[in-house]
């Protein structure tokens, strides 16, 4: 895994992370955020429905949570959970949570980390863990960490038992990771240390001491913590980090949040927001098309100015289940009579064949095809939103592009 940057801008990181897969042949390009999937499958889409899309993310995540049950099975396949269910054509990346889904606190102990599964909690030591790791062969991986640290006034001891008990399940886990089977992978070291800035230093200099290919930063979700600390806390502790190692954020998915992260250095996300905001029967709906034309400059001044006007209102209540200004809630009766796209210009299959008011009538008939549908053009919406923010870091107008996606939802 090699991780190369073409350009930084006010702290964002372009650039390409390679050498992923077998004989490394497969890359990723920065920023950039992985295809959601639950037992390596997208929700609410076969294999064929969702290569329909033109163009997917590079990389996919797998929560061992979802899988962890399966683990006989797998290891019967003995060739991996991404071929077993059709994606070995591309880069796996196994983290431990379903970001998707809120854990129980409370049941972690220093042998063991539990996680929650369909059947119900699963405790795993380090063996445990790097059994399941071995039997789902993903190209990239994140140490077992405990992260129950982020309900609202843990306690400093508790969190600095998090931070110790993580470090100490990473020198483990790399102990074992030659022997498990897990030559060709990677393995991310995980950074703790809940809301407290020393903890997050030390964890942050300790993990970087160690021979990790990467870093996970977990419980910075606005679920966590205030934006302004969460923002505070990614600043002090990416600047502790190699340069020449990639950060993926846990728990960030929104885009005004996106942005913000970007911005302080993160590479890589989770991408479980579009799952979420089907979930809830809404369709992605916001504008991230910007003049990418090098003489443009009014429209980046200008954008500079609205983004720090739209920034002071960017923040909403921090709940998986609550919709986000960036969506449509198509169950809404005004949608009945409307004949237009989910998007206008959008070239998802949803988009170019069906209106909204025929998404509306699938979501109060509650007919699964609304899941497939809307799950289609979200994914689409949200890999063309990464794309954009790709090329205005590459042609300067980044602070144009923040001032459109802060701009909110289209009409409609």
């Amino acid at each position: 895994m090699k991780l190369e940057l073409r350009r930084l801008v006010r702290g964002a990181r372009l650039g390409i992370l390679s050498g992923l897969g077998v004989g490394g042949q497969h890359s990723i390009e920065l920023p950039g955020c992985l295809l959601y999937t639950r037992c390596c499958s997208v929700p609410h889409l076969t294999q064929d429905t969702l290569r329909t899309l033109g163009a997917l993310p590079a990389g996919a995540l797998l929560p061992l949570a979802s899988v962890a049950e399966h683990q006989e099975v797998l290891e019967s396949f003995q060739e991996g959970a991404a071929k077993f269910a059709g994606l070995h054509n591309t880069p796996l990346f196994c983290s431990l949570h379903d970001p998707a889904t809120l854990c129980p606190s409370g049941y972690n102990t220093n042998k063991t980390v539990s996680i929650w599964s369909s059947g119900g909690r699963i405790e795993l030591t380090v063996q445990r863990y790097m059994a399941l790791q071995a039997a789902v062969r993903p190209d990239w991986y994140q140490s077992l960490a405990d992260g129950d640290t982020q309900q609202a006034g843990t306690s400093l001891k508790r969190i600095r038992k998090s931070v110790e008990r993580t470090l100490a399940f990473l020198d483990e886990c790399l102990q074992l990771h030659h022997k498990a089977q897990l030559a060709e992978a990677h393995i991310f070291g995980v950074i703790e240390g809940g809301d407290v800035l020393e903890e997050r230093l030390h964890s942050a200099r300790e993990t970087a001491k160690r021979p990790v290919s990467g870093f996970v930063l977990d419980g910075f979700h606005s679920r966590a913590m205030e934006q302004e600390l969460q923002h505070q806390l990614i600043v002090a502790v990416t600047r502790e980090l190699p340069q020449d190692k990639p950060r993926l954020l846990q728990g960030v998915g929104r885009p005004d949040e996106v942005l913000a992260c970007v911005e302080l250095g993160v590479d890589l996300f989770e991408g479980f927001f579009p799952f979420l905001v089907t979930e809830r029967g809404c369709a992605l709906n916001f504008d991230f098309n910007v003049n990418f034309d090098p003489e443009s400059k009014e429209q980046e001044e200008n954008g500079v100015a609205e983004t720090r006007e739209l920034m002071k209102d960017s923040e909403e209540p921090a709940d998986l289940q609550q919709m986000t200004c960036f969506e449509m809630n198509l169950k809404e009766e005004k949608y009945r009579d409307d004949f237009r796209p989910l998007v206008e210009g959008c070239e998802c299959y949803c988009c170019q064949n069906h209106k909204r008011a025929y998404l509306h009538h699938l979501l109060v008939t509650k007919e699964l095809l609304a899941g497939v549908l809307l799950m289609l053009h979200n994914l689409a919406h949200y890999g063309g939103f990464f794309s954009a923010l790709r090329r205005a870091l590459e042609s300067g107008h980044f602070e144009a592009l923040k001032g459109k996606v802060l701009g909110r939802s289209r009409s409609g």
